[in-house]
């Protein structure tokens, strides 16, 4: 082998051993990567959820390529993770003005209606993701930027049952330490929710783009409840790109027990390397 093709061979196997090593760097505490797939820019980069059915399971994404034309005709442009528990599955929309936040919300015999929430005064016009709670009697969403708080609302569908009337706020999350650009979140118990932070500072817990644990002090209802956060440690950022990564959607698959978050990779690998990563406990 010639000179060159020895300096290339070792130039390879250093990218390659680099890799591993920021990979086990930043491996999260508490639960084990267990593998990853390709995440596809236009209909898998918002985030994704475990449908459950007597039909069959299903894994269903978003991205801007899933945004119904006619909600972005009338302004709803943006869409979030959605969510799901009991066959119900919920897709979270905003808006760029201080319009209402929108939820299609898909019942379990698949019929489909859309549920608008007019913004209270304080309230932040971001409609980040949708976590339904594992009785699919609440459904909490979360805004962007600096926030103390997650919003919880009735499960429209199940508690909520007028796609005509307002879907009202009902009571909050009060979170014990901030979080910063909370992508998703989604239960793993009644009172465990586990959430991805695009946060890319990372003076809130000492690490950028990290998971984060919610230790909630009773199951959500319609009175507040306080959730404890925890850091587990920052989410894989591996591309064959520098620069900056984007966080985005969660889930949690009660099947097997294994946490998806996707990760979009920097510059053009956005479309090559993007990747949903997958965890299981241990």
């Amino acid at each position: 082998m010639r000179a060159t093709g020895i300096v290339l061979s070792l130039v390879v196997l250093l990218s390659a051993f680099s890799a591993v090593a920021a990979g086990a760097a930043n491996a999260v505490t508490g639960w084990t990567t267990v593998g990853s797939d390709r995440a596809r820019p236009l209909d898998e980069s918002q985030g994704l959820a475990t449908v459950e059915r007597p039909s069959g399971t299903s894994i269903r994404y978003t991205g801007i390529g899933t945004i119904d034309p006619g909600l972005a005709a009338k302004g709803w442009n943006h869409i979030g993770d959605p969510g799901s528990a009991k066959g119900w599955y919920v897709e979270p929309y905003q808006r760029d003005d201080r319009g209402a936040k929108l939820f299609r919300v898909e019942a379990p015999d698949g019929s489909r209606a859309d549920y608008q929430h007019a913004l209270e005064s304080w309230e932040a016009n971001n409609n980040s993701f949708a976590a339904v709670s594992p009785d699919a009697r609440w459904l909490v969403s979360g805004e962007w930027g600096t926030m103390d708080r997650l919003l919880v609302y009735p499960m429209p569908g199940v508690a909520a049952t007028d796609p005509g009337q307002n879907l009202p706020y009902a009571s909050a999350i009060r979170l014990d330490h901030p979080v910063r650009d909370v992508q998703g979140c989604d239960f793993v118990s009644a009172t465990r929710m586990m959430c991805s932070s695009d946060d890319p500072d990372g003076s809130l817990f000492g690490t950028t783009k990290p998971l984060l644990q919610v230790d909630l002090s009773g199951p959500v209802s319609g009175s507040d409840v306080t959730g404890h956060v925890t850091s587990l440690g920052q989410l894989p950022l591996q591309s064959g790109c520098s620069g900056n990564f984007e966080v985005e959607g969660i889930d949690y698959d009660e099947r097997d027990g294994t946490l998806r978050v996707v990760v979009m990779s920097p510059s053009v690998c956005i479309a090559f390397d993007s990747k949903t990563w997958r965890f299981r406990q241990g």
